[in-house]
């Protein structure tokens, strides 16, 4: 469903709520948030379209990314252009697309082909509304995504946003079945988590706001072993085939401080990444993508 008239007063009272969802405290009140970019759009449209509410295009980039358009249109979507000056006024970083996604989209399971809820303007969350909404990041949450699961990255005090972005990146590459940030972490709501994950924040369950001890007691029921990412750790990750060939989870620290003592003692193997050169160490993304892609090799052997 779209708007005939083109959005152009960027004072306009839609314009203001929707870029307020910058801010942490308009997300966590209206429960949605902003995907910025034609990349992460098009793939919530794509995978999570139930939770999209509503798509803002520039007439350039309606033009330029028209396939956005059509499965926005398909889905039933609420879909509006805008002049650049409003556009600007929502996002800076938007190319020309932006879409208001439902927060609860970001725990859900990818369902391509879902319709839309097209709920138009964002409007204030009722109580119902949040504590179904609530579910997202409740325990019971975290046991359905672990269900089955194989691989999953924890976050357990990640506070860069663009290093929380790409691990979620990393991880839906290397085909992981959810990441979860425990609390301490950063919203992964964030606009910049969200631009830096380029659309990957859709294809998997990102579960957040639990403790460290939650995530671990619902990690150990599902059968998955825990492994810590830590420069110190006693086992080369290249001496790790059996820790790594079976389900496991890795534990991934705060970029500067590492794994905190609990989270070491946590984990069932402690594992090192070895360093050739002279570099002190690993950026954690950095970390995360080779341990990731270190354990789907070790499965795909097993």
């Amino acid at each position: 469903m779209s708007t005939s008239a083109i959005l152009d007063n960027p004072a306009a009272a839609r314009i203001t709520r929707v870029a307020g969802l910058a801010r942490r405290a308009a997300r966590s009140k209206y429960r949605r948030f902003l995907v910025e970019g034609p990349q992460g759009a098009r793939e919530a449209v794509r995978h999570v379209a139930g939770h999209v509410l509503d798509v803002y295009f520039t007439e350039e980039a309606a033009q330029a990314h028209a396939d956005i358009a059509e499965a926005a249109a398909r889905a039933g979507l609420y879909t509006h252009l805008v002049t650049p000056e409003v556009m600007r006024a929502m996002s800076a970083d938007a190319q020309g697309v932006l879409a208001v996604v439902r927060t609860d989209a970001v725990a859900a399971r990818p369902q391509p082909g879902a319709s839309g809820g097209g709920a138009g303007a964002a409007a204030p969350v009722t109580e119902s509304d949040a504590a179904r909404e609530a579910g997202a990041f409740s325990g019971s949450a975290l046991e359905t995504a672990l269900f089955g699961a194989r691989l999953v990255a924890v976050l357990t005090e990640a506070q860069d946003p663009g290093n929380a972005g790409t691990i979620i990146r990393a991880a839906d590459a290397a085909g992981a079945d959810a990441v979860v940030l425990v609390k301490g972490s950063v919203d992964p709501t964030n606009p910049k988590v969200v631009r830096a994950t380029a659309g990957s924040l859709f294809h998997l369950p990102v579960l957040a706001g639990v403790t460290l001890e939650e995530a671990v007691r619902a990690l150990r029921a599902a059968g998955l072993r825990l492994l810590a990412a830590d420069g110190h750790g006693t086992v080369s990750l290249f001496d790790a085939e059996a820790e790594l060939g079976a389900p496991s989870a890795w534990l991934l620290g705060n970029e500067a401080r590492g794994l905190a003592p609990a989270a070491l003692d946590a984990a069932d193997t402690v594992v090192s990444i070895p360093i050739y050169g002279m570099a002190e160490s690993l950026n954690v993304a950095s970390a995360a993508a080779i341990c990731l892609y270190a354990s789907v090799r070790a499965q795909h052997q097993v």
